[in-house]
């Protein structure tokens, strides 16, 4: 399977997209200078099926006036250009402007996190999104850790229950250093909550190869059944750091065809929230080199380096 040649910049050189199967999406925090229209423009232009929206201030900020009106103007966008959607709720300072993704659900008031996230599932809703993506957060030091774990599960309740009134599925995001970091720790989250319907997993592929036990084509399989969402970023054993495609040490064409082997069929959308002062750059170089790590995995081959 070819599907259609990826639209690029003047010059270049179109390439067969997605021989997997696998449609490529890349996360509008690694556009942070740009205006969002414009960012869904260069998005479309470099041949992705989609984005991974994260709500934040200058990108559909869901607490400035005037929402509906502006989500809508985002929904007719995203159509006119053929791209798919998740949103995705990591904004750094969008909640405390002193206070790097506070509060989470974790903390001792944690009613604006939880108006956030009812609010991003709402805005999932009215775009349409393939899921809405969250995660745990960094326990606060002075919080016990059995008390954190039960805000964790009760706040999870409340927004399980928003998305499956709106009909939107959830991915949530083991993501190193926070209360739930890893697969083991969703599954357990997962039973605690009895395991909900809407209550998927975003996995992000840097993530397992910098903690996971198993290897990264392992992790896919291993919650395949309940994948709703994926990013994908290079990264090192041991160190949470969003690499560049070809400079951290993952091996990209088995975890491509792991994931067409799973059936996913949902967006794989680049992870590089660092990179935005390259943005147009580095998306380039990303979408092609993950159309020949997909071409790779068809052969079965090893993976494309730089």
């Amino acid at each position: 399977m070819t599907g259609r040649a990826a639209p690029g910049p003047a010059g270049a050189t179109d390439v067969p997209l997605r021989p997997t199967g696998l449609r490529f999406g890349y996360g509008t925090n690694g556009f942070a200078n740009h205006r969002l229209l414009d960012a869904l423009a260069v998005i479309a232009d470099l041949g992705y099926h989609g984005v991974a929206l994260t709500l934040d201030h200058d990108h559909l900020d869901p607490f400035a006036p005037g929402l509906a009106r502006r989500v809508a103007a985002v929904h007719r966008r995203l159509a006119a250009l053929g791209l798919a959607t998740v949103v995705e709720t990591g904004a750094r300072y969008l909640l405390d402007p002193w206070h790097k993704h506070a509060p989470t659900l974790l903390h001792d008031d944690p009613a604006r996190r939880v108006d956030f996230l009812r609010r991003a599932v709402r805005i999932g809703a009215d775009l349409g999104a393939e899921a809405v993506s969250y995660w745990a957060g960094v326990r606060p030091p002075e919080v016990p850790a059995a008390v954190a774990w039960d805000r964790l599960v009760a706040g999870c309740a409340t927004v399980c229950a928003e998305a499956e009134a709106a009909g939107v599925p959830l991915g949530f995001e083991p993501e190193p250093g926070m209360l739930v970091e890893d697969i083991a720790g969703w599954r357990r989250l997962r039973a605690a909550l009895d395991a909900p319907p809407a209550f998927g997993i975003t996995l992000d592929i840097g993530h397992c190869r910098c903690l996971e036990p198993t290897p990264v084509p392992d992790c896919v399989a291993a919650v395949a059944d309940h994948l709703v969402n994926v990013q994908i970023d290079d990264m090192r054993r041991g160190v949470h750091e969003h690499l560049e495609f070809g400079t951290g040490e993952i091996d990209f064409p088995p975890v491509l065809r792991a994931l067409a082997d799973a059936g996913y069929r949902g967006l794989v959308a680049v992870e590089l929230p660092r990179h935005s002062h390259a943005a147009p750059t580095v998306a380039a170089g990303s979408i092609e080199f993950l159309h020949a790590a997909a071409r790779a995995a068809e052969k079965g081959g090893g993976a494309p380096r730089t």
